[in-house]
């Protein structure tokens, strides 16, 4: 069987160069040798990168105290549902559980927690993980859903896995970086005309310009799953955790190469092209487009702020003391106060998140 690279680089030969948009969906999402289908750890000490729900038990089980908010905000209704995009192993989804059934009995006697996973290695450890839960916890593709009738759809660190264009404006006009092969057969940039006039309209539509030289990327892929979101939302909240910056940040002419880049190891690869299949890639969310895609659907915007200062009004600081104050175990403890820093020091990694959230009525 070709790997994928020797498929990519048998597409480029038949139809030319492609976009780097499409490279990085091959990259990461080709169902047999994609990056977030391979087998393997990819989070964590082991892995490639660390998420909050990895960090600390804290950050689920604040955002369990916050969804039980919401919750009696919505009337206290006999169901409801909690749906994750891009769940992973399901670490964050036995938090809210967790906490749900430990402080709110009632809210969890009436959760459906509805999973929305792509990797079947990650989906079958998140159902091991999370079959104590029984009936309350489904798996299911947004798209397939008939609709929820009232809930919170919540993502962490989904939006900035969305393959992106990647764009530049060179003697005045747009272009667009394609992926070819060279001689030896190694991936590498070439500029050409847009792919799409998506990508033109785009930036007439922007209240930001690009620069003269100046690279960016355009996450298409918002539109198409906000859109999605918001239809299959009836009433309830778009809870939204993710690191990137407003339209003015990130199309900064003080960012002249854009926010696009690759990890492996916990480290910085270089090369994007590189490796696909064997290394993350991602960008920085453009909050200014979510917050404004999602008005046009009818998302109204409540909540837009830092991910530190969100959970320490969202009870992070009084979930430590309560979790400290029923434990014995001074290991545990530490951990905890451990992991407590980790999400709310300002030089950490809460600094680059922010958390949205939208209102569907």
């Amino acid at each position: 069987m070709l790997s994928l690279s020797d498929r990519l680089r048998a597409r480029i030969q038949s139809e030319g160069p492609i976009t780097f948009h499409d490279f990085m969906a091959a990259a990461l999402y080709d169902d047999e040798e994609g990056y977030y289908f391979r087998e393997g750890q990819r989070w964590g000490r082991e892995g490639d990168y660390w998420t909050s729900p990895e960090r600390s038990v804290l950050f689920a089980a604040t955002f369990a105290k916050y969804f039980a908010r919401l919750f009696h905000n919505l009337g206290a209704p006999e169901s409801w549902v909690v749906f994750e995009a891009g769940a992973g192993a399901g670490k964050f989804a036995e938090g809210v559980l967790d906490t749900l059934r430990l402080r709110s009995p009632e809210v969890f006697k009436a959760t459906r927690y509805v999973i929305d996973e792509l990797s079947p290695s990650s989906r079958a450890l998140a159902a091991e993980r999370l079959a104590r839960f029984g009936t309350h916890v489904q798996f299911a593709r947004m798209a397939n859903l008939e609709s929820i009738q009232i809930g919170v759809i919540f993502s962490n660190e989904l939006l900035d896995a969305f393959p992106v264009h990647r764009v530049s404006l060179r003697a005045g006009e747009l272009v667009e970086f394609f992926v070819k092969t060279n001689d030896k057969g190694s991936f590498e940039w070439v500029i050409q005309e847009p792919s799409t006039p998506d990508l033109e309209n785009y930036f007439a539509q922007a209240l930001v310009s690009l620069a003269e030289g100046q690279i960016a990327e355009v996450n298409l892929e918002l539109r198409r799953w906000l859109g999605t979101a918001a239809e299959t939302l009836v009433r309830g909240y778009l809870v939204t955790v993710d690191y990137g910056n407003t339209a003015n940040e990130i199309l900064s002419p003080v960012r002249p190469a854009g926010t696009l880049r690759s990890f492996s190891r916990q480290q910085f690869v270089d090369d994007l092209l590189a490796a696909p299949g064997k290394q993350d890639i991602t960008s920085s969310v453009n909050w200014s487009d979510v917050i404004q895609i999602g008005s046009h659907h009818n998302l109204r915007t409540l909540t837009f702020e830092r991910q530190d200062r969100f959970l320490m009004s969202a009870g992070l600081l009084d979930e430590l003391e309560l979790r400290e104050s029923e434990s014995t175990d001074e290991a545990e403890n530490l951990r905890l106060r451990t992991g407590c820093r980790e999400l709310i020091l300002p030089d950490g990694m809460a600094a680059s998140f922010q958390v949205l959230v939208q209102e569907k009525r």
